[in-house]
């Protein structure tokens, strides 16, 4: 088993910006693709970024151009530089990374970003 630990969520103004960080606790899993969702209450978790092992990246359309996703493969570590954030990104986001080899879906704990106005 891996687990996923992430860190760097937490209260920010509009216009302000937050890094997140995701690390896997095992080296020795390897990661077709790792990335951020995010859930607001009341709504569905809806995907932030993603980015696959061959660095070909995906943005949800309300951050495209705000937020960059990017990773380092040999520490199976995923991060989220979120910019220009606005209320509305308000949510817990959650970590995700979908194994290699089985194709197993592993989700961190969640982290709060909360963006007041």
């Amino acid at each position: 088993q891996v687990q996923l630990v992430e860190s760097g969520g937490g209260l920010v103004q509009a216009g302000g910006s937050l890094r997140l960080s995701c690390a896997a606790s095992r080296r020795d899993f390897s990661f077709v693709e790792m990335g951020w969702y995010r859930q607001a209450p009341g709504k569905q978790r809806e995907l932030v970024a993603a980015v696959t092992s061959g660095d070909s990246t995906n943005y949800g359309d309300s951050v495209k151009g705000r937020f960059t996703i990017s990773r380092d493969n040999a520490k199976n570590t995923v991060y989220l530089e979120m910019n220009s954030l606005k209320p509305e990104d308000t949510a817990v986001y959650y970590c995700h990374a979908r194994e290699i080899r089985t194709h197993m879906n592993y989700w961190g704990q969640g982290t709060q970003v909360t963006v007041s106005s």
